[in-house]
């Protein structure tokens, strides 16, 4: 049986429960939060986290996909103090997240590059995060990312994210891609990693919830991905209700196999100059939104439990047991 690697564990996919499927825990600019935020490395930091994660845990939700890769400040020993105090699983993930060029210790290697290679070296990176486990705390990722912003298909970003495909292919763990719905580059991720040979059933298009544009997703959906609707609480992009009524039409139209839901939230960030200051920006932003509001609001327009149950239990669990890996190790 193919086993799901978590921060704590591995588990059958089975036990994965209900599922948010992207969010974050520490969500920083590390440069900046190691020299300029010492409060991240207090113990009320993990104490926050531990409380926020298990009141997430108490709502009904059984695992969460931390989607925190190099560029959006993973710190792999604080997150694994969090995840060894709480019963919530925590899915870690590797890739990079670039609007641009790639990470910087890769600029200059690489096939062609200053440090020549002939394989690109990434694809070692991301494979022995999955394989081996991250900054040597023994934690293997069980998801990748990449990401494709309103800029396009930079070299960088092609890079990165045929990187990605490359590593998927090699250990079979399945791809988030970020992606700019208003500009449609879910469709060029699509693409790209279609010609790595990614069974694109494997791949989640994230922030698909950003768009009402239904014509758009289903173009998405059509191509047998997973579409994120994934960012509840930031209501600054569009309102909760315009997200609402957009799954209500996709589920209408016949597409909740292939919708699941999350917020892309954290508990600390240094995006602002205090954490304090992150919440009250954002009040709706938080792991009980979608428990809180959005499962309401979902019901009143007509989606039933069973379609929700799908998007939260069986859509991530299809996603997870195709890994090829068996038994969570390779």
């Amino acid at each position: 049986m193919a086993l799901i690697e978590t921060a704590r564990r591995p588990i059958a996919p089975g036990d994965l429960g209900r599922v948010l499927i992207h969010e974050h825990v520490f969500l920083m600019d590390m440069e900046y939060t190691w020299n300029y935020r010492p409060d991240f490395f207090e113990p009320r930091t993990v104490d926050d986290a531990v409380a926020r994660l298990d009141a997430l845990k108490a709502s009904g939700i059984d695992t969460i996909v931390d989607l925190t890769v190099l560029g959006l400040g993973r710190h792999m020993p604080t997150l694994a103090k969090a995840a060894a105090r709480t019963e919530l699983n925590i899915i870690v993930s590797t890739g990079a997240y670039t609007f641009d060029a790639v990470p910087a210790p890769f600029q200059f290697w690489g096939p062609g590059l200053l440090k020549d290679a002939e394989v690109e070296p990434m694809i070692g990176h991301f494979v022995s995060d999955i394989t081996e486990g991250i900054a040597g705390t023994g934690i293997r990722a069980g998801m990748l990312k990449c990401a494709i912003d309103e800029p396009g298909l930079t070299p960088g970003v092609e890079r990165v994210m045929r990187a990605v495909a490359r590593a998927h292919g090699i250990t079979g763990t399945p791809v988030t891609v970020h992606t700019a719905p208003r500009q449609e580059t879910g469709l060029e991720a699509q693409r790209v990693l279609a010609e790595e040979g990614v069974n694109l059933e494997r791949v989640v298009i994230g922030h698909c919830g950003d768009t009402t544009d239904v014509d758009y997703l289903m173009r998405l959906a059509d191509r047998g991905s997973l579409l994120g609707m994934d960012r509840f609480g930031v209501d600054f992009s569009i309102t909760m209700q315009e997200r609402v009524a957009t799954i209500a039409e996709m589920v209408r139209r016949g597409y909740a196999g292939q919708l699941a839901l999350s917020h892309d939230c954290c508990c600390w960030s240094d995006y602002f100059p205090d954490v304090s200051d992150y919440h009250a920006a954002m009040p709706n932003h938080h792991y009980l939104h979608i428990h809180d509001d959005v499962l309401p609001a979902l019901r009143e327009a007509g989606v039933s439990e069973a379609d929700l149950d799908r998007m939260f239990i069986d859509n991530p669990r299809r996603l997870f047991e195709g890994r090829a890996i068996t038994g969570g190790r390779p």
